[in-house]
């Protein structure tokens, strides 16, 4: 496996990242109940991106493969450009003292226009993701009743006409680290709270009230600490008389400006906690075209889809033992679309237990995913799934950056 450098180019004017993220097309929307909604194939000049290039050998002898077989398909060497995103490790510039006339002109955003980054905290399982999709109106990212779902900071778009809320789906904060993967996916927690001009902070109502000091710990010794809301998820699985006891205590004992209370789950309170992030963020131009929901390509997509399938098949450590990377994605004009997805696991026994009895359980994950995938694609795809063992792959820095878990990721 070898991994280039990134680009030395450096990041284009706000104009031209506009311009660049303009160029990729997107379906209509369509339901909620669809998995993910963005789509797009990148026109973008290389020297406007920053890209690694990750080559896969074939050669691993410990694989086990079903495939969706359709014998009457004809094979196409039409291969889909691998999809492209901007680091989500610069947060892009809204100085705009440092445009000349001509890129103020290309510009021309209303002053009244708001914009900004809402990073969204809290512990796993909370609710954060839900939260995330209502807000945008569409699902970004994927939700099950397992903790710690989230791995990526997921980027999801929240526009209207006057204005645009960038949000941050974070990985749920712990306090003790297992992992590489683990100290990884917590400086990203922290990297989406500097960046932010607010922060949310989702806690479960039903829970008993608690000190959220180790959930914004790093993040208070920041010279400013950005406008902060507690939101009490969950709501409706309490009485209105607890709700109201809850609202005070955090009011009284929490480093927060407000208290929100909502049900994620059912839309309940998402406006008075949109109107609360408007009244904090800055003026500005929106930084992404209004008619998308992210700026994470189908491939991002396609593998948390499978992921996700994953956590809601199995049980126990096999879904957090699990890597899924979109090895192969090409268009065939005269057949359905061929993806190969490979499943990386630490230990054979996993392996075992993906795979099942004569390969029952492999095929009925495999079947629920291109489901959900041919839904997101709007067409039918021809899938192929691969579980290879990658011993103490969640340790291995280099391979989970690779993997994205840096912010910088190869689809």
């Amino acid at each position: 496996m070898e991994l280039a450098g990134l680009s030395p180019h450096p990041s284009p004017p706000l104009h031209l990242r506009q311009r660049s993220l303009s160029s990729r097309s997107f379906i209509s929307p369509l339901s909620c109940s669809l998995p993910f909604l963005t789509h797009h194939t990148s026109t973008q000049p290389l020297s406007l991106r920053r890209r690694n290039l990750l080559s896969r050998s074939k050669t691993q002898t410990d694989e086990e493969i079903y495939e969706e077989r359709d014998y009457e398909e004809e094979e196409s060497t039409s291969s889909r450009k691998p999809g492209s995103v901007l680091s989500l490790n610069n947060k892009p510039s809204r100085n705009l003292s440092l445009l000349n006339e001509y890129e103020m002109e290309e510009l021309e955003f209303d002053p009244s226009h708001k914009s900004g980054f809402v990073a969204v905290l809290g512990k796993p399982n909370v609710g954060k993701s839900t939260l995330s999709n209502q807000l945008v109106g569409q699902k970004v990212s994927i939700v099950t009743d397992k903790p710690q779902t989230t791995r990526h900071r997921i980027l999801g778009l929240c526009s209207g006409s006057d204005y645009q809320i960038i949000l941050y789906d974070t990985p749920g904060v712990i306090q003790k680290e297992m992992h590489t993967l683990d100290s990884m996916m917590m400086k990203n927690v922290k990297k989406a709270a500097v960046d932010a001009d607010c922060m949310m902070v989702v806690v479960d109502a039903c829970k008993m009230p608690h000190k959220i000091d180790d959930i914004l710990e790093g993040i208070c010794t920041l010279e400013k600490k950005p406008p902060t809301l507690l939101v009490l998820n969950k709501k409706d699985l309490l009485k209105p008389g607890e709700i109201a006891k809850r609202i005070e205590w955090y009011e009284k004992n929490a480093d927060v400006d407000d208290v929100i209370p909502v049900s994620a789950k059912y839309g309940h309170g998402i406006d008075d906690v949109r109107d609360w992030i408007l009244s904090k963020l800055p003026f500005g131009p929106a930084y992404y075209p209004k008619d998308i929901i992210s700026e994470h390509p189908e491939r991002f997509f396609i593998g948390e889809i499978v992921r996700e399938k994953i956590f809601i098949q199995y049980r126990k450590e096999v879904p957090y033992a699990c890597q899924v990377n979109v090895v192969t994605y090409k268009t065939r004009p005269n057949a359905k679309d061929f993806i190969q997805v490979e499943i990386l696991v630490d230990k054979d026994s996993q392996k075992i237990i993906l795979i099942g009895k004569e390969g029952k359980a492999l095929k009925a994950l495999a079947t629920a995913a291109r489901l959900d995938i041919e839904d997101f694609l709007n067409k039918k795809v021809y899938l192929e799934v691969e579980v290879k063992v990658k011993e103490k792959w969640r340790e291995d820095e280099k391979l989970l950056k690779t993997y994205g878990y840096a912010g910088i990721k190869i689809y």
